[in-house]
């Protein structure tokens, strides 16, 4: 930096039209000679400042546009999953929710819009008590198992099979997509046995085998199975099925891509009591590890059961998300996110 003191000799000016020399310029001619550093900087400060051009701002997309970058960065997933099946159980918190079974409603029919095969297994616990009690019967669990004496069999049949079930198939074919009620009785589909705790649970069954006959040619000609969860054995004897379970076995027995259940929970957690640990992805090795360690308890532990016994019978993936989101079908199948915990073989 030059000091004040370099400008105390007599400032040079060159003009283009005539010298100067020998000659005593007019007054107001010359600037006058700075005589302080703060004269030179105000004197700098004065002249205009160089122009830096600025990149223009992107243009705002349209709400149009936004849809559109959304169908477009769903098309590899699209491609991936078209032509597969895909079974959901429904039930829980998506199903009390009229927004959010909507959501659920319209993500099933979406995925049949782009090609995908889904097929939905549900239950209807909150609905069953609902009506165990207009009747003056008070809903019993044994081990968070519903004890389903003969009168409560009757209930669960009559709700899931003729209420449940038909509802869901009208919301399905008012959105858009042709949908086909079945329980599993319907062509054997489901044979069920007593439960191994027959005694504590009553007509709690377990299924003993899968006929999927009567679902491939629905499946292949674009319509959506909805399948309630109940089910007889050899002898015509009505059973109540695990949701869950019935998911599993009718995955396994159609080949399914994937498995998905819907749940009021996030997950797996690392930490039962860390809603940030959730674990995204885990293997059969690991699951079982984290059930071993007890960190998987309660009744998570039936449908971490249900996953692996499905993956062990060739269902690539099975999931379990959180069906208190809007959209978590979309969320699981269409990004890489997910929307819960996946589990591979």
């Amino acid at each position: 930096m030059l000091s004040a003191k370099s400008y105390t000799t007599p400032l040079r000016f060159s003009l283009p039209f005539k010298s100067l020399q020998g000659h005593s310029p007019k007054p107001g001619l010359l600037p006058a000679r700075p005589t302080h550093m703060s004269s030179i900087v105000a004197a700098a400060a004065a002249e205009p400042a160089a122009v830096v051009p600025v990149a223009p701002s992107p243009p705002v997309k349209t709400p149009s546009q936004t849809r559109v970058d959304i169908l477009s960065e769903s098309l590899p997933f699209i491609q991936k999953f078209r032509g597969k099946t895909i079974v959901v159980k429904y039930g829980g918190a998506a199903m009390k929710s009229a927004d959010l079974q909507s959501s659920v409603i319209n993500d099933l029919v979406l995925l049949s819009c782009v090609g995908l095969r889904p097929v939905l297994v549900h239950g209807g616990g909150p609905e069953i008590n609902s009506w165990l009690l207009r009747l003056g019967h008070q809903p019993q669990f044994h081990n968070g198992l519903r004890v389903t004496d003969a009168l409560t069999m009757e209930v669960v049949e009559m709700v899931l099979v003729g209420k449940v079930n038909k509802s869901l198939v009208s919301l399905i074919n008012s959105a858009g997509a042709t949908a086909v009620g079945l329980c599993g009785k319907d062509a054997r589909l489901l044979t069920a046995r007593p439960s191994a705790d027959a005694a504590a649970l009553g007509f709690v069954g377990d299924v003993s085998r899968v006929d999927p006959s009567i679902l491939l040619p629905i499946l292949a000609d674009g319509h959506i199975p909805v399948i309630a969860s109940v089910a007889a054995d050899d002898r015509g004897q009505s059973y109540n099925v695990n949701a869950d379970t019935a998911a599993g076995e009718i995955a396994a027995a159609v080949g399914a891509e994937k498995l998905i259940l819907l749940t009021d929970v996030a997950g797996i957690l690392e930490d039962r009591n860390d809603p940030g640990s959730l674990v995204k992805e885990i293997n059969i090795s690991g699951i079982r590890k984290m059930v071993a360690e007890g960190k998987v308890a309660g009744g998570m532990i039936p449908k971490v059961n249900c996953c692996v016994r499905s993956l062990a019978q060739g269902v690539h993936t099975a999931s379990i998300i959180d069906g208190r989101v809007p959209h978590s079908l979309l969320l699981e199948i269409m990004t890489d996110e997910g929307a819960g915990t996946m589990i591979t073989g």
